[in-house]
């Protein structure tokens, strides 16, 4: 019997997120599973939620309608966080996807893993780094585009070079330390045991650092070796052979 296809909400805080986005990120989601509960929240009265509007339709998004109670103050976030609670009780779910530059969902995320499920977060390179770090994955929507343009030849994705990834402790250690746990015994290890512990352990995506693969990532880097077999890549630091 195949394996059933994991069950996403998709929670969009439509005050900050982009609209036009709204296609690759559905084609994100569809690599976790499928989106059977699709909400955007927001004013709708308000003009500069337009954007948004006309694509809900299109896309099977429900609107959730929520006023301004107090000048200033944003009350979509408290109406997402609070349906996001009665989704997690009420419905059999395996993740969440949630789409905003918002800080303020960090505690929503930590309460949702600490019930075993994941969260995909989508949002702008703007969004604080609580939120970022909380996601089980966390994709920056400037790094996500449309399938047939994300290739090495995209001059519209910023890439970081490896002089400057090296200077990135957090990312040098995440990436030595996965090799370390996933290693043969001449140091090699598989891509593909490498990238699971890295999601295993942190919220960590290669594209926000512009490549669109792990591997791309790895060789862009002086310390890593990549080895290539067959249909097998495998990867070990340059430094430390055993």
């Amino acid at each position: 019997m195949p394996q059933a296809e994991s069950r996403i909400a998709l929670l969009i805080d439509a005050d900050n997120a982009p609209a036009s986005k709204i296609d690759v990120i559905l084609a994100e989601v569809a690599k976790y599973g499928v989106a059977n509960i699709r909400r955007a929240y927001g004013n709708w009265k308000n003009p500069s939620l337009k954007p948004w509007e006309e694509c809900l339709h299109d896309y099977a998004i429900q609107p959730i309608q929520q006023f301004d109670y107090t000048k200033g103050k944003n009350a979509t976030d408290a109406a997402l966080i609070i349906d996001a609670m009665d989704l997690l009780y009420t419905q059999e779910l395996d993740a969440f996807a949630l789409i905003s530059s918002d800080c303020d969902f960090t505690p929503l995320v930590m309460r949702i893993l600490t019930n075993g499920l994941k969260v995909y977060g989508f949002g702008e390179k703007k969004t604080p780094s609580p939120f970022v770090s909380a996601c089980s994955t966390f994709l920056y929507l400037e790094n996500l585009n449309q399938p047939d343009a994300d290739d090495a030849n995209n001059k519209s994705i910023p890439r970081k070079p490896g002089n400057k990834l090296k200077q990135d402790a957090k990312l040098m250690n995440l990436l030595r330390g996965a090799i370390a746990n996933t290693k043969d015994e001449d140091g090699w290890a598989k891509l593909g045991l490498v990238g699971g512990h890295i999601k295993n352990q942190a919220s960590f995506d290669s594209r926000n650092y512009g490549y669109a693969k792990l591997s791309g990532l790895f060789e862009a880097i002086d310390l890593f070796e990549v080895r290539r077999e067959k249909n097998i890549i495998s990867v070990r630091r340059k430094d430390k052979k055993s």
